[in-house]
């Protein structure tokens, strides 16, 4: 492997920290919603606010190098997550774990709330906010707000 893990980013090399997150989250199916874990890297204020104690669909978080979670530019899913049910990647998994590296490079003291090779599961995990990930919101024209004649008028 080369000293830069991504053509697309110089910046980044093999070593570099990065945090995984795994998730509850769900989707709607034809009306029925469906429960499904997934992978997702975690920025440092992310992070940072979890460690604070707000409520989260992560069940635990753990700490890699690029060069484990790409082993030989293929993705590979950690070995120490449970395995009771598939892990699903997050949508531009490898762009998203770039940007995230891009902050623990900027904020080397994140790096310590999960040091290099540990997990950690003390999170405020709560399904009580469901985190659906293909709702789609359909505005219509009733959801427009009437203003008064005046509003847009120079007076």
């Amino acid at each position: 492997m080369t000293n830069t893990l991504f053509a697309q980013a110089p910046d980044l090399a093999a070593e570099d920290y990065c945090v995984l997150g795994l998730a509850t989250c769900f989707v709607r199916n034809e009306g029925e919603i469906e429960q499904l874990k997934v992978l997702e890297p975690i920025p440092s204020a992310a992070l940072e606010a979890l460690i604070k104690g707000i409520p989260t669909s992560y069940q635990l978080a753990l700490s890699k190098t690029l060069g484990e979670i790409f082993l030989e530019g293929t993705v590979q899913i950690p070995s120490d997550l449970p395995t009771d049910e598939p892990i699903n990647l997050c949508d531009r998994f490898a762009e998203r774990v770039a940007a995230a590296t891009r902050t623990y490079k900027s904020r080397p003291e994140a790096k310590e709330h999960i040091p290099l090779g540990t997990t950690r599961e003390d999170f405020n995990y709560s399904l009580e906010r469901k985190r659906v990930l293909n709702n789609s919101r359909a505005v219509s024209t009733e959801d427009n707000v009437k203003q008064h004649s005046h509003t847009h008028k120079v007076l």
